[in-house]
């Protein structure tokens, strides 16, 4: 995907920034497939709305724990993590002609984060790689407004707060800011997108009816305690996408907010992120248990750790989903959202 050099070097300068005490972060520079296949919410089926995916090739609407370790390659920087990880596309809307046009970003960024107090450096008994068949989501394509007082600590407090983005307005001379749903205002450095998985698990089911009840947020969010129905800490996963809005912001000016998610969502608050694990699950445990200790592991360098096979760029953009299962006109213009 090209990105004007501006936006390219500020993506890179995101990625070089060490977010305190995270583990390791994971860069999937390109999407694997854009297409309506979520074998989460919709195992066997097409999708209701587009997802940008990234991960093994072998994603597909029937895929299990095995098919995804079957998979040949992975846009995703580890070759032992044949996973895949998508989200809602972000989509632009002509408010002149109202046609749809799907916008660029900057691939996906995941930061594998040891938090919270399962973790042995915190004095807890260690943090535990998934289990084979495990998967969750974070977030509610459904939801189009903020309901809790933030702070509150509850569950479903946390679950929103979760999904929490920024306007970056770097070189602007306009001053970038944090935000639930979407902002007002053009960013010119970028739309960054980001949200927090669960990172507590019951010991027991892979998966639940709703894909969020087998797991639970730490209590802080970002750091604290599992919850004692949620006893298992997993290490904390966290993506994070910036949209390249500003390529639009002539089309425009002085007029209302114009983007929508691809979920038929205009207020922001309907992003939300999928995971279903495709680690090797013994090289994932010997890396959480071996690989957080030097100065490098601990400012989160992938190549700091021994059991990973780290992937150049260039081989993880060259893979590509073995199928693509719902073929249809994506990039606009176009009259309606994909579905």
């Amino acid at each position: 995907m090209f990105l004007k050099p501006s936006f390219a070097a500020i993506l890179a300068s995101l990625a070089s920034v060490e977010v305190a005490n995270a583990w390791f972060r994971l860069p999937c520079s390109q999407h694997l497939v854009q297409e309506r296949i979520d074998p989460i919410i919709s195992p066997g089926q097409v999708s209701q709305h587009l997802h940008n995916i990234h991960g093994g090739s072998n994603f597909s609407k029937d895929m299990t724990y095995n098919t995804a370790r079957q998979s040949s390659c992975t846009s995703c920087a580890v070759a032992q993590d044949l996973s895949n990880y998508w989200t809602p596309t972000l989509y632009f809307k002509d408010p002149t002609t109202g046609q749809f046009e799907k916008v660029p970003n900057g691939g996906l960024l995941i930061y594998y984060q040891n938090r919270g107090t399962g973790d042995v450096k915190n004095g807890g008994k260690g943090l535990k790689a998934f289990p084979a068949g495990f998967r969750m989501i974070s977030g509610d394509p459904r939801k189009r407004s903020k309901k809790y007082t933030e702070g509150l600590g509850t569950q479903a407090e946390l679950a929103e707060r979760a999904i929490k983005s920024s306007c970056l307005r770097y070189g602007s001379g306009n001053s970038g800011y944090d935000y639930y749903g979407f902002p007002t205002t053009d960013c010119e450095a970028g739309l960054n997108t980001r949200l927090h998985m669960p990172a507590c698990w019951d010991g027991v089911n892979l998966d639940s009816p709703d894909h969020k009840s087998h797991v639970a947020y730490l209590s802080m969010l970002d750091n604290g305690d599992c919850p004692s129905t949620h006893p298992v800490p997993l290490m904390k996963v966290f993506y994070e996408v910036t949209w390249d809005i500003s390529s639009f912001s002539s089309r425009w000016k002085g007029k209302p907010w114009p983007f929508v998610w691809s979920n038929s969502d205009p207020t922001g608050y309907g992003w939300h992120g999928d995971f279903f694990n495709g680690w090797d699950t013994t090289v994932f445990q010997n890396a959480i248990d071996h690989c957080n200790s030097t100065p490098d592991q601990l400012a989160g360098v992938l190549e700091a750790c021994p059991y990973f096979t780290v992937l150049p760029a260039t081989t993880t953009s060259a893979c590509h989903a073995k199928t693509t299962e719902v073929v249809e006109p994506i990039d606009g213009p176009m009259a309606k959202l994909p579905g």
